[in-house]
């Protein structure tokens, strides 16, 4: 197997079909991963402390699009903070208002307790900058006159609902509180690790007699799923593929047995579960390792770690490329790229971008920058070939345009770049990138298998055998992406949906409905928040009903009219 630094041997060609076979993902292939990654699935739903954590987020149901009202999202990850005001208009579209509110560095460090009221301070200017709504809940959430609330927050009045999402380690107990288990991205707050993230904003609130309360607790990932939910009428599978990688999906409460016999479980019906599936197969003992995933392991900041995200993710792809491309360069004895010349840009780790294997391909392909004035770019969508744009450049015109993006994004002097390494570089941008589709579909399968809507084609046989009726057979199969790599690749879901056709069949890859999750982290959370909302509303109906029921007293507020608040039941 060649050697990830230098490679030895008499013909290149050979050695460059050597390489590039590393990063062929054969069907067989597919089959054991997409097993692999369902056994991983049902080790997570099983018990806890495991590196595919599948982590239930207390969300139990997901919207349809009939939904009104209006909602706030708190969103905080990095330099700035964001907080935004969506108002859902009930026909699955919704009116968006932002703002963003940079974190100092001060901030970052200093108390937990200032950090926090900085937040709540953020809301406060938000709300008063444009006008608080008077009213905002729609009739069909606003509070009822409920004579014995069963939360006793409740009796201080209407307030806004608030959904955060929370971009750091948290172990989530309830759709409403989460420890903080670390600080990442340049954060350390004091007094906050090991506390309920939740609780801390909370009470900044109440510090400040706001009528807003911290009703979910948000994962980015949940935010598109419910997003995507929202805008197309159902969705079942949130998934993002950009600079990291992760997917939820609605699972049936009874198979989260590390749950035990939590009042969750005893409601049944279904929750939304975390995958953190970039954390699957952390052995590599089904993953297609070759020396320069390896490389790019050994080096990162968490070895051992991440190893699905760390081959398809697009922080990865540019680097796993940069290392084969270094390889060659440095062949022996006589160099396979570029003269044997190399540049800074190549030399040093993370010096190639994944944007840069997606721009050899638009050149390829005729597509985005590289598309004909008269001719659109549908490079993330696939729903284009580019063989049309495609006819319009030879090869020659073709490479000249790979050569030029080589020349400028890896710095290389132009007359150490020929058309045969501009072909060279293209074959490995494709093979990265292709892999990576291919292993992504392999997510998307297990959870269609997993929920029951597909099963694997491996095998004619066995699947002869089984009679069992496909949950939601012949309907169409929601599914909401976000993140720059399927959006902005060039058909890269067209490249997963190859794969997914191979492993499900092609009238399940027919009925998913591949689409975009508007903003996870922004109208997601608001969302969650709605969902959270109802949820709260109908388990304080439901109390007062039982206490009725046990005093022999009249159903004031019975199940003819407690069932608009259920959480299955649309507003």
């Amino acid at each position: 197997m060649p050697q990830t630094h230098a490679i030895y041997a008499h013909h290149g060609e050979d050695i460059l079909s050597s390489v590039l076979q590393q990063f062929d993902v054969h069907d067989d292939h597919l089959f054991n991963i997409t097993r692999t990654f369902l056994r991983e699935m049902w080790d997570g739903l099983e018990s806890y402390g495991h590196d595919m954590a599948m982590i239930p987020t207390f969300v139990r149901s997901t919207p349809d699009g009939s939904e009104k009202g209006t909602f706030l999202a708190l969103d905080l990850g990095g330099t700035n903070l964001r907080v935004c005001e969506v108002n859902l208009h009930g026909d699955k579209t919704f009116s968006l208002r932002q703002q963003k509110y940079k974190v100092s560095d001060t901030l970052k460090t200093g108390e937990a307790t200032t950090l926090f009221d900085y937040l709540a301070d953020s809301v406060d200017a938000f709300l008063t900058d444009s006008g608080s709504p008077t009213c905002a809940l729609p009739p069909s959430l606003a509070r009822r006159d409920i004579t014995e609330a069963s939360d006793s927050e409740d009796v201080h009045g209407p307030y806004i609902p608030l959904g955060l999402t929370f971009s750091f380690p948290v172990e989530q107990t309830a759709l409403d509180s989460g420890k903080l288990l670390t600080w990442t991205k340049g954060f350390s707050a004091k007094n906050a690790i090991g506390n309920d993230v939740v609780k801390l904003l909370q009470d900044a609130f109440d510090r400040k007699h706001m009528h807003v309360r911290c009703v979910a607790l948000v994962n980015d990932t949940v935010g598109a799923l419910l997003s995507r939910a929202y805008t197309s009428g159902g969705c079942i599978l949130g998934a993002i593929f950009g600079t990291g990688t992760n997917g939820a999906y609605v699972e049936d409460v009874a198979n989260i047995s590390k749950l035990g016999r939590s009042e969750e479980v005893k409601e049944k019906g279904s929750m939304v579960v975390n995958t953190e599936w970039g954390g699957f197969n952390n052995s590599r003992s089904a993953l297609p390792s070759t020396p320069y995933d390896n490389k790019v392991d050994r080096e990162s900041i968490n070895p051992g770690k991440q190893s699905f995200e760390k081959f398809i993710s697009g922080m990865y792809l540019g680097e796993i490329a940069r290392n084969v491309i270094v390889s060659l360069i440095d062949a022996a004895p006589k160099p396979l790229l570029f003269s044997g010349h190399s540049s800074k840009q190549l030399n040093k780790q993370w010096g190639v971008d994944t944007a840069v294997l997606s721009e050899v391909e638009e050149a390829w392909e005729g597509i985005g920058r590289f598309a004909p004035e008269d001719a659109g770019s549908t490079a993330g969508t696939g729903t284009n070939n580019g063989t049309d744009s495609s006819k319009q450049s030879s090869v020659q015109q073709k490479l000249e345009r790979i050569r030029d993006v080589i020349v400028k994004r890896m710095e290389l002097p132009p007359d150490s770049v020929s058309l045969d390494d501009a072909d060279i570089i293209r074959k490995i941008c494709t093979h990265v990138a292709w892999r990576a589709a291919r292993l992504s579909s392999c997510a998307v399968a297990a959870v269609l298998v997993q929920t029951g809507r597909a099963r694997l084609t491996e095998g004619e046989e066995e699947t002869k055998n089984i009679a069992t009726k496909l949950v939601d057979e012949g309907k169409r199969i929601g599914v909401g992406v976000d993140g720059s790599l399927v959006e902005h690749y060039p058909y890269f879901e067209k490249k997963l949906r190859a794969s997914l056709r191979v492993l499900v069949g092609e009238d399940v890859e027919h009925r998913v409905d591949i689409g975009f999750a508007k903003d996870g982290s922004g109208v997601g959370a608001a969302l969650c928040a709605l969902v959270a909302y109802r949820q709260n509303l109908a388990k304080q109906y439901h109390t007062v009903y039982e206490h009725e029921a046990t005093n022999g007293l009249s159903h004031s507020h019975g199940p003819e009219k407690s069932a608009c608040l259920d959480p299955l039941v649309r507003t």
